[in-house]
């Protein structure tokens, strides 16, 4: 038999745990993951090609920003989420067992419910509800969803049961509506179930206007019908207080939804959406689920600890080996780290995005490499819509920080295409475009034998005559070959001073190495932070040093 995309056959395994064993819709789930093998399963894997760096710049952009998507590093916040989630999950299957009739006893109370529309009615008293519920809040960009979503992506979304001929859901993730009502709400719910199976339940319930309460309780009873293992909601800061009907009617529907339907909840939101649980936080009359989860951003490392040692520097030691610049430092200092935070305040989507960002600008200008000073201009101009956020996280002021609580990152991919363009009228100064006609491939062999230490007025007409004379011949070929033409010409050319092989003009001096005295003195934006710079950099004689040692 052929399954739909997403959906696998059931395999039984037993858990181990005496309280899960012979609930098929439990054994069906994935073996429950240790640290190291949850750490493995939530790692974003991204090949690095050594020769990656020596594409052209266009290219390379294409590279650098996939980090957007791709990287991901597990957090021990990431392990504690998915053991909770773990939890919810396999307990919520507890009272709904396939193979001993529980989950009978659960579509059979939904269907009274939707005959009746009133989700305070039953069929059979003696149901157990297990599920629990969880808020899990978070100011935007600090990885909610990007993490939600990976962990669920180590469950199957669908799981056919083929003894029993049913269908599980595991999980189904909905999005909160813009309008802010619970109507709107179990329309998206609709929607998605449609998504997932191809029903047709949009036809059947929203199109023909039923009200709030009948299509709460037809909600319900589907998500037993299809034994949804997790339902969660994100952005669940639109409901609306006024529009809902109540903070009270809103909470009413998600507790109704834990206790009596069995479904366990994630709700997941913006700080705003405190407003809307924190009677629920507040009351233990309520207390059903696992609380809540505040999900803050990266902490600042303290003033006395070793800031590579922290958390906070093994994220961004592990990212900044993510590098395709031709002289990017493989291991990052500790003045990067406190910038690094001090623009990010440790929200997980501006870090990569400065990261992504910077590496771009450090392409387009030549400067290939990452400096503070660069990192600070790049947050200057292309993050500023994101200024008063950082500004109030900066200060502590908690008034200050709830007024940002939905934090707006800039269109990144339009930044990038900004600076994509730049690049490409850039192009000729920077990499020879114009010497080489738009020949790409002559462009990046120049690029790669500048890298290989190999920079002369020699190379240009060298390469050209290779293209010229060798038009057939493929780059591994062509190297060796300019090298050798170039070995001679060596050889025959007047040997020059040593000062004039290294002028370089002072419009160009961004593009030298880090440790190169024209470099330092092209970063500095006035005399100071030149001065702190070369001091930085030891070269600065210690004339008291210096007395002491002769007296």
């Amino acid at each position: 038999m052929t399954l739909p995309k997403g959906m696998v056959h059931a395999v039984y395994k037993d858990t181990g745990i005496s309280r899960y064993h012979g609930n098929p819709l439990i054994e069906a789930l994935p073996p429950i993951l240790d640290r190291h093998q949850l750490r493995e399963g939530l790692s974003g894997q991204i090949a690095i090609r050594p020769t990656d760096i020596y594409l052209d710049g266009q290219t390379r952009i294409h590279v650098i920003s996939q980090l957007l998507d791709g990287f991901f590093q597990p957090l021990s916040r990431h392990i504690e989420l998915e053991s909770k989630l773990s939890i919810m999950l396999r307990q919520g299957y507890i009272g709904r067992n396939l193979a001993t009739g529980e989950l009978n006893a659960h579509i059979q109370n939904g269907y009274e419910r939707v005959m009746q529309g009133d989700l305070g009615v039953f069929r059979f008293e003696h149901v157990e509800s297990t599920a629990k519920s969880l808020a899990f809040i978070g100011c935007s960009g600090s990885g909610k969803t990007s993490s939600l979503n990976r962990i669920l992506a180590t469950y199957p979304q669908l799981i056919y049961h083929e003894r029993y001929n049913f269908t599980q859901i595991v999980f189904l993730k909905i999005d909160c509506p813009h309008d802010g009502s619970l109507k709107s709400l179990c329309h998206n719910f609709f929607r998605e179930i449609d998504s997932v199976l191809a029903t047709n339940y949009v036809r059947r319930y929203v199109e023909k206007r039923h009200s709030v309460e009948t299509l709460l309780a037809v909600m319900a009873h589907i998500a037993n019908t299809h034994a949804i293992g997790l339902l969660v909601i994100d952005e669940i800061q639109h409901l609306n207080v006024r529009h809902s009907g109540g903070a009270e009617r809103m909470l009413n529907f998600f507790v109704t939804l834990v206790n009596e339907i069995s479904i366990p909840v994630v709700m997941v939101g913006t700080p705003k959406a405190r407003p809307i649980f924190e009677s629920d936080l507040r009351s233990a009359r309520r207390g059903a689920g696992f609380g809540s989860i505040l999900w803050e951003p990266l902490s600042k490392p303290s003033p006395d600890a070793d800031i590579l040692r922290t958390e906070w520097g093994a994220f961004t030691s592990r990212l900044w080996k993510y590098q395709w610049l031709t002289k990017a430092s493989t291991e990052i200092s500790g003045e990067i780290c406190e910038t690094w935070y001090d623009l990010s305040q440790g929200i997980m989507d501006v870090v990569i995005k400065l990261f992504v960002l910077s590496q771009i600008r450090a392409v387009v200008t030549g400067v290939e490499c990452i400096t503070p000073i660069l990192m600070k201009r790049v947050y200057q101009d292309e993050l500023k819509p994101i200024h008063p956020m950082m500004d109030a996280l900066r200060s502590g002021d908690v008034t200050k920080i709830a007024r940002y609580s939905d934090l707006t990152i800039p269109d990144i991919d339009k930044k990038i295409l900004e600076l994509g363009n730049l690049l490409r009228a850039k192009q000729g100064s920077l990499d020879g475009t114009c010497k080489y006609r738009g020949n790409e491939q002559a462009i990046r062999l120049h690029n790669m034998l500048v890298d290989m230490g190999y920079e002369s007025d020699l190379l240009e007409p060298l390469i050209s005559r290779a293209f010229t004379d060798h038009p057939n011949l493929v780059m591994k070929d062509l190297m060796p070959l300019i090298l050798n033409w170039y070995q001679g010409a060596k050889e025959e050319k007047p040997t020059i001073s040593t000062f004039k092989a290294t002028a370089v003009k002072k419009e160009v001096w961004h593009t030298l190495d880090s440790h190169d005295l024209r470099f330092l003195f092209s970063q500095a934006a006035n005399e100071e932070e030149l001065h702190t710079s070369l001091n930085k950099a030891g070269l600065f004689l210690d004339t008291k040093l210096w007395i002491n040692a002769l007296g």
